[in-house]
């Protein structure tokens, strides 16, 4: 049995893979890309994209089987069929549901094994560790600045050396540099509110927003 999340496993490996997905450790890379995983198991079954058939027609990136070409079909289609009961969001995969519902559960099986902090998705807690390592494995071609995350560098390079702002909003006009610093900014037009407190009847539109009012009413979190 898993010590974090209590599942059982058959076989020792499988409960040694469980543990390292728990602590957000990536061992093993792919030759092909140096994409990451935390078992041999993923690694393998992600090998096949690059020799797979499965290919998409709008952005040409590849799937190991057809429903997952289907479901990545969603993002250019905006189909998004899984919804949140709570908050009413959508989602286009259920595993994508699963993970956005742990935002009104609470639930965080990802435990950080430096400092104890716990997070609700493993990559979080991927990210999270390079406040321990500090790792920042994305790095500017134009300046060699370095950041942890692949996100923070898109937004650099758009920011500093292009000066492009892409995302807009449809109800004032104003300009973004990520999507969801638009989503995030939309929520003021819309009262939209999809953080709930599970103590009490609160919402707020932002997750920082939450955490404070977890902290300061109910004495949750650090």
């Amino acid at each position: 049995m898993c010590t974090v999340c209590d599942k059982r496993f058959t076989k020792k490996w499988h409960l040694s893979d469980r543990k390292i997905s728990h602590t957000g450790e990536k061992l093993y890379s792919c030759s092909q890309c140096g994409k990451r995983f935390a078992n041999k198991h993923y690694l393998k079954k992600h090998m096949n994209v690059h020799s797979t058939r499965y290919k998409c027609t709008e952005c040409g990136k590849c799937f190991e089987a057809s429903h997952h070409l289907k479901e990545h079909k969603r993002i250019h289609s905006g189909e998004k069929p899984f919804e949140c009961t709570v908050c009413s969001k959508r989602f286009t995969t259920s595993a994508h549901l699963v993970s956005h519902s742990r935002i009104h559960s609470g639930e965080k099986p990802y435990k950080c094994h430096e400092c104890d902090k716990a997070f609700s998705h493993s990559a979080t807690l991927t990210n999270h560790m390079r406040v321990h390592t500090r790792d920042k494995p994305y790095k500017c071609s134009l300046c060699n600045k370095s950041f942890t995350q692949s996100c923070n560098l898109q937004s650099h390079t758009r920011r500093v050396h292009m000066n492009r702002r892409p995302h807009d909003c449809r109800y004032c006009g104003k300009l973004f540099n990520s999507s969801w610093e638009l989503e995030r900014h939309v929520r003021v037009h819309t009262d939209a509110k999809p953080y709930s407190c599970r103590h009490c009847s609160d919402r707020f539109r932002r997750l920082d927003r939450l955490k404070t009012h977890l902290l300061k009413s109910h004495s949750e979190g650090t």
